[in-house]
C-alpha cells in the first residue's frame, strides 16, 4: 500500500503530518487547537518553546513574518488551488477581496475584511508550511494573551496601554509584563508598524481559536492551477511552444537588473535618495564603495537601493520607468492569474541589448565574446530564458514538468535557492551534488555544473562549499533534533525544500516513466544542463536563532548576485557555441 505520508525519520514528525491530514479530509473546517499539541510534541527546532510557559519569540517573530498583517482579525483561513475552487465552494470571487501579503512568504492571499483569509496553494508542501505556522502563531499569541490578562483585571487597557506604550523606556516595561526581552518588543513594532497598539490590544482582548477548511486535497486540482500558471504564461509569450529555454527558478530581480541595466543607469537619482534617508550605515558604505575603501559591489549596492527607492513613496514613478526599459528590451513578467504566486519572466535573447549588461558578466571576456562581435552571436539566438519566482517545496515539480512538457526544448534547468545550512554561515553559498529528497524518499546522485570557481569570484563576503550534500525537507518547521542529527550524521549539510522535487521533474523529463520512491537515482548522463546552487539563509542548529531572528539585510546581496551571475554566464557560454555550431560555412 502506498504511504499517504513520507518517511521524515521522525515518529513526532509523521504523528504530526498523518493528524493534520486526517482532519483536512473532512468537509468541516478544523480547529488549530486540536493540533496544539502534535505541534508541541514535534518539538520543532523553528518552535522549541512550544511546550514552556514563557514564550518563545523567535518562533512567534517567524510566523508574523510569514502570514498577512491582518492576522490579528482572521478567525478562519480557506485552502484552494484556484479561483474556479473558491467559487464552487460558496465564496464568490474571492480576488475581488482586499488582497494582503506577508513580508517572508510568497502566497496569494485575500481577506474578507471581516475574518475569512482565502490563501491560494499550489502543492501539498503549501499544506506543510501553513498547518505549523498556524499552531505556532496560536500557542504563542495564547501565551502573551495570557500574560495580559493578569494585568487587565487589576488595571483596564486603556490605562495599561498608557503606562506600557509611547516612550521608549516603556518598551521596557511591556518586556517585562510580557516576559520577553526589550529588543524583541522593538522588533514587533517594527513589524506592526502603525498596528502596534491595536494589535497588542486584541492579543490582550480575547484568545485565539483559529479554523482551518481545504476545500480540495486532489492531485487534479494542483495539476488544474499548474496548467492555469502555465497558460497564462503561454498567452504572453507563445513563442515557447516552439523555442529552445534555458529554465531558470531563482527570484524576480537579480536576472532583470543584471540584464537591463536600469539600476546602474539611476545611479545618481539613486545616491541622492540616499543622502535624503540619511541612512549613515549605508553612506558610509556607498562613500567607501566611491572611494575605492570596500570590497563590496557598486552594482549589488545600486540594485538594493533601487529597491528601497521603489518602496519609497519618492520612487513610485520609478516603477513604471523600469517597465518601459524592459519592455524597450522585450523583457515580460507574466504575474499569476487566478492560481498560485509564482510570477514568470521571459527573456529572448536575441532581443537583449549586451551594452546595458552588468559589467561582471564578462561578457567581452574570455569564452563568451570579443569586443567587436558580443552581440552578433546573440542576434543570431533562438533561445529563452524563462525565470520564475522560486516555488515552495513539491510545486517544483508540478511546475518544471509543466514547462518541459509544453517549450519546444529544455537547454538547462539551473536552480538558485535559499537554505538553511549546518556547516555553514549565513551568506555563504553551497553547491550539492547529492540530494536526498523527503518527499519521494530518493536519493539523487548528479552531475551539478556548477563549482566554487563559478562563483566565487563575485562573492565578497561568503565562503562557497562545492560537493556538498542536501536535503530537501518537507517543511520548514518539520525538523527537529533527532531529524537532523540523523542527516548530519550522514554528511547532509544543506537543508532545502526543492532540489528534490525538481530533481524528480528533471527524471522524467529523460525517462520514459514516472519518478521512482526510495530509491538511490542516478541522473548522471542528462541531455540538457543542470545545475543547483543555495545561499545559507539560516542556522538552524542556532539554537532556535532563525530567520525570524535575523536576515539577511543589505549583504544578503552579495551571494544573490554571486550565484545569479554564474548562472548566466552559464546560459550565455552554452548557448554561445550553440550558436557557433549551427553557423554554415559561409561560400
Amino acid at each position: 500500500m502506498e504511504r499517504t505520508v513520507p518517511s521524515t525519520g521522525s515518529e513526532e514528525i509523521e504523528l504530526y503530518q498523518r493528524t493534520y491530514y486526517s482532519l483536512l479530509r473532512s468537509s468541516a473546517e478544523v480547529k488549530i487547537r486540536t493540533l496544539e499539541e502534535a505541534h508541541a510534541g514535534m518539538k520543532s527546532l523553528l518552535h522549541p518553546g512550544a511546550r514552556d510557559l514563557g514564550s518563545d519569540m523567535a518562533a512567534f517573530i517567524y510566523c508574523q513574518l510569514r502570514l498577512p498583517a491582518c492576522m490579528a482579525d482572521v478567525q478562519l483561513i480557506v485552502l484552494g488551488q484556484s479561483a474556479r475552487v473558491f467559487e464552487r465552494a460558496g465564496y464568490g470571487e474571492v480576488s475581488a477581496w482586499q488582497e494582503v501579503f506577508a513580508l517572508a512568504r510568497r502566497r496569494r492571499c485575500f481577506f474578507d475584511g471581516k475574518e475569512i483569509l482565502a490563501c491560494f496553494i499550489a502543492s501539498r508542501s503549501d499544506i506543510d508550511d501553513i498547518v505549523p505556522l498556524l499552531a505556532a502563531y496560536q500557542i504563542e499569541w495564547n501565551k502573551l494573551h495570557l500574560r495580559l490578562q493578569e494585568r487587565l483585571p487589576v488595571t483596564p487597557w486603556n490605562d495599561l496601554s498608557d503606562e506600557l506604550l509611547g516612550e521608549p523606556v516603556a518598551h521596557t516595561r511591556l518586556a517585562q509584563v510580557l516576559g520577553i526581552l526589550p529588543e524583541d518588543v522593538d522588533r514587533l513594532q517594527m513589524i506592526w508598524g502603525d498596528d502596534f497598539e491595536s494589535y497588542l490590544e486584541k492579543i490582550a482582548a480575547a484568545p485565539l481559536n483559529l479554523r482551518l477548511q481545504l476545500l480540495s486535497g486532489s492531485l487534479i486540482e494542483y495539476r488544474r492551477a499548474t496548467h492555469d500558471w502555465w497558460d497564462n504564461i503561454a498567452q504572453a509569450a507563445p513563442f515557447l511552444y516552439e523555442r529552445p529555454v534555458y529554465f531558470v527558478s531563482s527570484n524576480t530581480h537579480s536576472l532583470v537588473n543584471i540584464l537591463s541595466g536600469f539600476a546602474l543607469n539611476q545611479q545618481e537619482i539613486l545616491a541622492r535618495f540616499l543622502e535624503q534617508t540619511h541612512n549613515v550605515q549605508l553612506l558610509a558604505e556607498w562613500a567607501d564603495i566611491q572611494g575605492g575603501q570596500a570590497a563590496s559591489s557598486r552594482e549589488n549596492f545600486l540594485y538594493y537601493l533601487l529597491k528601497k527607492y521603489q518602496q519609497a513613496s519618492q520612487g513610485r514613478d520609478s516603477i513604471e520607468e523600469q517597465r518601459l526599459c524592459e519592455q524597450e528590451l522585450n523583457i515580460l513578467r507574466v504575474p499569476s492569474q487566478r492560481s498560485f504566486d509564482v510570477e514568470a519572466q521571459v527573456f529572448e535573447l536575441s532581443r537583449l541589448n549586451p551594452a546595458w549588461f552588468d559589467g561582471r558578466l564578462h561578457f567581452n571576456g574570455p569564452g563568451l565574446a570579443e569586443a567587436s562581435g558580443a552581440a552578433s552571436w546573440l542576434a543570431e539566438s533562438d533561445a529563452v530564458i524563462l525565470n520564475i519566482d522560486y516555488p515552495l517545496g513539491l510545486s517544483a515539480f508540478n511546475l518544471l514538468a509543466e514547462v518541459a512538457s509544453q517549450v519546444g526544448s529544455v537547454l538547462g534547468v539551473y536552480v538558485m535557492g535559499k537554505a538553511a545550512t549546518l556547516n555553514a554561515v549565513v551568506g555563504d553559498v553551497m553547491i550539492s551534488n547529492v540530494v536526498h529528497d523527503e518527499q519521494s524518499r530518493n536519493t539523487y546522485l548528479y552531475a551539478n555544473c556548477f563549482s566554487s570557481a563559478d562563483v566565487a569570484q563575485d562573492l565578497v563576503y561568503g565562503t562557497v562549499l562545492d560537493n556538498q550534500k542536501s536535503v530537501s525537507v518537507l517543511g520548514t518547521f518539520l525538523q527537529n533534533a533527532h531529524y537532523m542529527d540523523v542527516f548530519y550524521r550522514e554528511g547532509y549539510t544543506v537543508i532545502e525544500m526543492e532540489a528534490g522535487p525538481y530533481l524528480s521533474a528533471v527524471y522524467e523529463m529523460y525517462r520514459p516513466k514516472r519518478h521512482p520512491i526510495d530509491e538511490l537515482v542516478n541522473l548522471y548522463g542528462l541531455p540538457f544542463d543542470l545545475g543547483i546552487l543555495h545561499y545559507a539563509s539560516d542556522t538552524p542548529l542556532g539554537k532556535g536563532k532563525n530567520l525570524g531572528a535575523g536576515n539577511l539585510s543589505y549583504f544578503g546581496m552579495d551571494s544573490t548576485y554571486a550565484v545569479s551571475l554564474a548562472i548566466l554566464r552559464r546560459i550565455f557560454r552554452l548557448e554561445k557555441a550553440r550558436v557557433q555550431s549551427q553557423r554554415r560555412p559561409r561560400g
